[in-house]
């Protein structure tokens, strides 16, 4: 079954010549734009991979190769590709709601509630704990945050973007690479050991912080004890005031258990 190949003028006219007002964001690798979908209905996103170099094939050849053999329902479904001329393509199902970062940190959107924040939560430990354990090789995501969640019609939490996954067998140790991520998620052993289960776990700790707090976790913006926000939660945690670290917009009533749970998870 698989991703389906798609031809480079189906998916130019899917999003009407690539124009600018189907532009839906510009990521590490390139550009989203959404489009009318091919084989029904609904509407798909249409990701424009850039490729300096081999780099951006490796990420192209590692997003099709591992999302082709995940099924979840907390995962972005990748629907096909597209290889032209050195353009590359890849198109996936187009999630309404777009990421959960435009909820977090930009003004534009109202605040999630507490109760809407742990779902997301929970989603994304499934997709997570799937990858790792469920899948059919063990799959490193090796960049979770905000920004590569995506929302669908309900809000579902689901994990996308990945252009920088890595997978081995299940039992074996995955042969050491550079370290690759976002400051801020990236574990401090990533440099020496490598990527590995533990690393996105990490990348997970990193996003229960954000996802709780409101804040990305590095904002060079402020002060010097709030700057780093692993550093600002465990003080927050030693002063015995860890429900201070949480996002002061939460709307709604939260249970203050439930949030230092995640805290201290995180």
């Amino acid at each position: 079954y698989g991703p389906q190949r798609f031809s480079y003028k189906a998916l130019y006219n899917a999003t009407k010549g690539f124009h600018k007002d189907g532009l839906l964001g510009k990521g590490g690798f390139g550009e989203v734009y959404k489009g009318k979908a091919l084989l029904s209905n609904g509407e798909i996103a249409v990701k424009r991979v850039s490729h300096d170099a081999e780099e951006g094939m490796k990420q192209f050849v590692a997003e099709i190769v591992s999302m082709g053999n995940l099924k979840h329902k907390n995962m972005v479904p990748l629907l096909g590709y597209c290889r032209r001329k050195g353009e590359l393509l890849l198109v996936s199902e187009y999630m309404p709601n777009g990421s959960l970062d435009r909820y977090l940190f930009h003004g534009d959107k109202p605040p999630f509630s507490w109760r809407r924040r742990l779902v997301i939560i929970k989603d994304i430990a499934s997709a997570l704990n799937y990858m790792h354990t469920g899948a059919p090789q063990v799959v490193l995501h090796r960049d979770i945050k905000a920004s590569n969640v995506m929302l669908d019609a309900e809000f579902n939490g689901r994990l996308g973007d990945f252009g920088m996954a890595r997978f081995h067998d299940h039992g074996v140790d995955p042969a050491t690479t550079s370290a690759v991520g976002t400051i801020g998620y990236m574990a401090p052993e990533l440099s020496t050991m490598g990527a590995s289960t533990a690393t996105d776990v990490y990348g997970f700790g990193a996003f229960l912080l954000e996802v709780t707090c409101g804040r990305r976790p590095v904002e060079p913006d402020l002060e010097a004890e709030r700057r780093f926000l692993v550093k600002w939660v465990c003080q927050c945690w030693k002063m015995a005031s860890l429900l201070g670290a949480r996002d002061a917009r939460l709307r709604g009533e939260f249970s203050a258990e439930e949030v230092e749970m995640v805290l201290k998870l995180g």
